[in-house]
């Protein structure tokens, strides 16, 4: 029995496509699942692109879908004739997802618990992915994927807390928290409500030898007290955090259905960084999103400043169908392009301008592959040796070469 798998999107996919395997091969049949992707139209049409190019090199393939695309553009995929068939996000990780009374597509939303993914480790990645929450209550207008997850659930604490335990004795050094909206954790909860500050805690708490907790991108409007005094007190809560911002203009924020303002963007990052000196933020930007002007743009740029942020993660807004946004009026493709240009400049001089500070400090630092690492603040780092990957070390800093730092 053999089960491949081929993996777009997210770090939630990346874990799920692990934690599958077992369920997608339970009836002893060879077969090549992809889990896809919806956020934009573009990973649709990629998906879709791989998917053809499996069947031509490996006619004799049974190919799966799954994911995000499999839910949000279900006759798509229903329509190729290389594609087997469907598998919905709601069963891929439970067996009977994978046999002959299984759904399919279409009852995602009515799924109401995130199931535990209990993989010990990702071949090739260092970080451990531990998904604590999954689905989103909210509807921005420029995303689809509350209607590829479902409603937001979480998994419960002590459901965490094994699973960390579990990379823990299988020597995992390092381990992100992730989730479709991380910072809802704990609401659904009703036996036990509790918060992602509240679940951090605990896991320093139950864990001790973990050396590295981390979390994925968060909600900075929905950071709870219990998060932000972790931050400040807990050493071995990496000091990175990667903010959904979007945007820095008021106006646009609200028609993205933002729960955010600028102001609140501003102030959260004062806080956290008063709370925690040596933290590093990233953030989520789109540029070019409908009915921007050139002076709504210059915020978003501006604001790249005013909230110290590090490291950027630019997108050039794409409608995608059946989303509100697709329906506002859209920004000229050229004028798209070259925002995100002009954004990801702010960001490399963000960027350079934080590397140029390490030069000279000595950096503990987790090895990954290839000689290279991570410092605690997420940055790059060249390695002069390549030593085991999963390897916490202290190495002195002596040069960078604008997008990542260089060790002795």
């Amino acid at each position: 029995m053999s089960v491949e798998t081929l993996t777009f999107g997210c770090r939630l996919n990346i874990v799920e496509s692990e934690a599958l395997r077992a369920h997608a091969g339970a009836d002893g049949r060879d077969r090549i699942v992809v889990n896809t992707c919806a956020v934009t139209a573009e990973a649709g049409r990629q998906a879709r692109k791989a998917i053809r190019r499996i069947a031509r090199e490996q006619p004799e393939a049974e190919i799966v879908v799954t994911g995000c695309g499999a839910e949000v553009e279900t006759q798509a995929y229903a329509a190729m004739p290389e594609v087997a068939r469907l598998v919905g996000n709601g069963e891929k990780l439970r067996p009977e997802g994978w046999s002959a009374v299984g759904t399919g597509p279409g009852a995602i939303m009515a799924v109401r618990a995130a199931d535990p993914t209990r993989v010990a480790a990702i071949a090739g990645h260092t970080r451990a992915f531990v998904p604590v929450q999954n689905g989103c209550d909210h509807r921005c207008t420029f995303c689809v994927i509350p209607f590829g997850r479902g409603p937001s659930r979480s998994v419960s604490v002590v459901d965490v807390i094994a699973q960390v335990e579990t990379i823990v004795a299988h020597g995992g050094r390092e381990v992100v928290l992730t989730g479709v909206d991380l910072t809802a954790y704990g609401r659904d909860l009703s036996d036990a409500p509790t918060s992602l500050g509240t679940l951090v805690r605990a896991i320093l708490r139950a864990v001790p030898d973990l050396a590295r907790l981390r979390l994925s991108s968060i909600d900075s409007v929905e950071a709870d007290d219990d998060l932000l005094a972790a931050l400040a007190e807990e050493e071995r809560l990496m000091p990175h955090l990667h903010l959904s911002l979007q945007a820095g203009d008021d106006l646009i924020l609200k028609r993205m259905k933002r729960r955010h303002s600028r102001a609140d963007a501003i102030r959260f990052c004062a806080t956290a960084r008063r709370l925690r000196p040596d933290l590093v933020f990233g953030a989520d930007l789109i540029a070019g999103f409908p009915t921007e002007t050139e002076a709504q743009f210059t915020r978003s740029l501006e604001l790249v400043a005013e909230c110290g942020l590090t490291h950027l993660h630019v997108f050039p807004y794409s409608p995608r169908p059946e989303t509100p946004a697709a329906r506002m009026p859209p920004v000229a493709p050229q004028a798209i392009r070259e925002r995100a240009a002009r954004l990801r400049a702010v960001g490399a001089e963000a960027l350079r301008w934080h590397l140029d500070a390490q030069v000279g400090r000595r950096l503990p630092v987790l090895a990954e592959r290839g000689g290279t690492g991570r410092a605690e603040d997420f940055t790059p780092v060249r390695l002069a040796a390549e030593p085991e990957p999963g390897t916490l070390c202290a190495v002195a800093i002596v040069a960078h070469d604008g997008a990542r730092l260089i060790a002795a």
